[in-house]
């Protein structure tokens, strides 16, 4: 095995977010000596595209990751809970998106820009966190070492990729079908989509906030390292194809202007600024799809609290939210010598 060239596998390499893994590992240039990718036996056979070449997609097997140093899944949390202890137990690490390990407290939630030392104790397993906490936090770990956060409001617009592929074909099909006066029929979501906000992402639970909204609070907590920080979330799925957008008022121990925030956002990795309310630019998900950073825009103090903010931030949720942290995470691993299996 090689750490600085590692022999990649791809796993869920046919699904939406495993696709985007194969195009960032290309246009990253990522130093694998080889990708393979892997599916369940339903899509083996098909064929990807990475580096020019046409890829067949292997059968995932209880034995498929020998002689591999690092694996990429994103094939649902059953399928991780099945194969990322075999993956590690051959030697390979796994970084794994589905939402299995991320609130394992052996298992290390990582965004590369906020927290990369967690990865120091991973025992062969990383949970790359939830699309709409990556953006999160990405932009609360600089205003949080500045002036340590005590609470946040977070309202969200996620995009319908976050579903998958289908719910993309839902929207398209619901819009089709009302501009030629037909009824909207709703498989994926509970309620129509096309035109219409959902305030519902996940199922409810006992304390009546969603699996979805309690995952921003709980992986919030987990990747900053502070416990004490309170959070609140109302999660909504919109009629966007890509790109999730968060409205989010923060309230700090230490007082924080606006300029001030906006010069600590401007200067930290993986973050652009785009806040210019005079000539009407902000972010935007039709903007952002497709772009690397998260977005930060309509920072302004509020004036209802001592310490108060409010923030407006977008990122492309296959990307940022998915495929592209997954990949950091890698590249991280190969910077600190980290590809390896206690």
């Amino acid at each position: 095995m090689s750490t600085k060239n590692p022999r990649v596998a791809v796993v869920g390499a046919t699904g939406a977010v495993g696709r985007e893994m194969l195009k960032v590992l290309e246009q990253r240039n990522f130093p694998a000596s080889e990708v393979v990718p892997f599916s369940s036996a339903r899509s083996a056979g098909t064929k990807v595209t990475y580096m020019d070449k046409e890829l067949t997609v292997i059968e995932l097997k209880e034995d498929s990751f020998e002689g591999f140093d690092i694996a990429l899944f994103s094939a649902g949390g059953s399928t991780s809970e099945k194969f990322a202890p075999l993956a590690a137990k051959a030697g390979c690490v796994v970084i794994d998106n589905s939402s299995a390990w991320r609130m394992d407290p052996k298992i290390p939630l990582v965004v590369p820009e906020v927290n990369p030392e967690d990865l120091d104790w991973h025992p062969g397993i990383i949970a790359n966190p939830n699309c709409s906490t990556i953006q999160l936090v990405v932009a609360l770990k600089p205003i949080h070492d500045k002036a340590k956060i005590k609470r946040v409001v977070v309202s969200t617009y996620q995009a319908v990729s976050g579903t998958g592929q289908k719910a993309i074909n839902e929207l398209e099909t619901q819009v089709s079908r009302l501009f030629n006066g037909k009824e909207v029929v709703s498989d994926v979501y509970p309620h129509q989509i096309a035109f219409n906000c959902l305030p519902q992402i996940d199922v409810f639970l006992d304390n009546d906030y969603t699996k979805e909204e309690m995952k921003m609070v709980n992986e919030t907590k987990k990747i900053m390292g502070d416990d004490s920080i309170k959070l609140t979330a109302t999660t909504v799925r919109v009629p966007v194809f890509y790109g999730h957008s968060e409205s989010v008022n923060i309230e700090t121990v230490e007082k924080l202007s606006a300029v001030e925030c906006r010069n600590i956002l401007a200067n930290f990795p993986g973050i652009t600024i785009i806040d210019y309310p005079e000539k009407g630019h902000y972010p935007m998900a039709i903007d952002c799809a497709g772009e690397d950073d998260v977005f930060v825009g309509r920072i302004r103090e509020d004036d209802t609290i001592d310490n108060g903010l409010n923030m407006w931030i977008v990122a492309d949720n296959i990307r940022k939210g998915a495929a592209l942290n997954t990949v950091q995470i890698a590249e991280t691993l190969i910077e600190r010598g980290l590809v390896r299996v206690v």
